[in-house]
Formats: structure tokens, C-alpha cells, sequence
């Protein structure tokens, strides 16, 4: 038998510590700002060391976790039989650097504003842009570009045809701009 089979304990240990490092990374955050915005509940050295799979996180250390950086909980977990996690972090200086949306191009939502409105409306945006982010496990946060498949469910959900969804998510002051828009 085998001593060194991907189903060790060290093993899933070290893909749940890379699995937190990208959720974090994601979050564009460094150990210390999680240790100073969690008002020293995750301590730097712990969650470095959760994060090389040096130390076994408990479930409701996990739980808390996955509630401060506001991912489900299954999303700290690495995914069963994936080579790798396939997560892409976006650098910020290439959402600066993209051209703005001409017509019938992509559509990229601020989620950073869609956190500010309120409403049956915004509930129900936010409950699909969650899901869109799941299924990609993208969790930076910040920014969710819209695929042409998911444009008809987002055109329902604000009440409009698919040729409607930008201008109301433009109305609604989601769009994201990038810097370089910016005149």
C-alpha cells in the first residue's frame, strides 16, 4: 500500500490551507489585515499555518471563516478529483487597463455598490450573482462580468429582455467603470 496516497490527512490538510489562501487572496487581503479586521479572531501566524496545511482548521473555526470573508462554507473546501482549483484572481490593474462596454458587449457589476442597495429586487440580484460566483468559485468580491448564458436569467430578474439589462443595471448604478473610463 501506498504511503503517500492524495487522500492523507497532510495532503487534504494542504489543498484546504491552498483553497484558503486563494479565498483569501481573492479578498485582496494579507494575514495581518485578517487579523486587524477580525479584531484579532484570526491570528496571522494561525491562519498561515492553516493556509500551508501545517495545522487542521475545526469546523467552527471554518464556519467563521467562511462567514468573515462571506463565502458559504463549502467553498473553503477544495473541490474532490480537481487538479487544481480553478480560480482566477483578477489583477486590479487589468480591470483598469479593459476598454469600456460598447453595446452588446459584456456586462461587469460592481458588487461593492449592489452591497449598498436594498430592496426585493437587489435581494434577488445578489442571491444570482452569489450563485454565478459559486459555480465559478470567483469569490474576489469586487467585480462579476456577466456571460452571455447568464444575461437571460439577469434580464428576468430585473424585469427587462436581455437587450434591457444593461441599461437597467447602468440605472441602477451597478456597472462597473474602469478607471481608464474615467475622463
Amino acid at each position: 500500500m501506498d504511503d503517500h496516497n492524495e487522500n492523507t490527512p497532510d495532503d487534504y490538510s494542504r489543498k484546504v490551507g491552498e483553497r484558503l489562501r486563494q479565498i483569501r487572496r481573492q479578498k485582496r487581503l494579507s494575514l495581518q489585515e485578517v487579523e486587524a479586521n477580525s479584531e484579532q479572531e484570526f491570528k496571522a501566524s494561525v491562519l498561515g499555518a492553516y493556509e500551508r496545511g501545517e495545522r487542521a482548521i475545526s469546523v467552527p473555526r471554518l464556519r467563521k471563516l467562511a462567514a468573515f470573508y462571506n463565502v458559504p462554507v463549502d467553498q473553503l473546501l477544495p473541490i474532490e478529483g480537481a487538479p487544481d482549483f480553478g480560480v482566477e484572481v483578477v489583477d486590479e490593474i487589468d480591470l483598469r487597463d479593459r476598454p469600456t462596454r460598447a453595446p452588446g458587449s459584456s456586462i461587469t457589476i460592481d458588487l461593492t455598490k449592489l452591497e449598498k442597495l436594498s430592496g426585493p429586487e437587489a435581494d434577488m440580484l445578489s442571491r444570482y450573482l452569489t450563485m454565478i460566483q459559486v459555480q465559478r468559485q470567483d469569490f474576489n468580491g469586487r467585480v462579476l462580468t456577466i456571460r452571455r448564458d447568464d444575461l437571460q436569467a439577469l434580464a428576468a430578474i430585473l424585469g427587462t429582455g436581455i437587450d434591457g439589462a444593461a441599461p437597467r443595471i447602468d440605472a441602477l448604478g451597478l456597472s462597473f467603470v474602469p478607471q481608464a473610463a474615467i475622463v
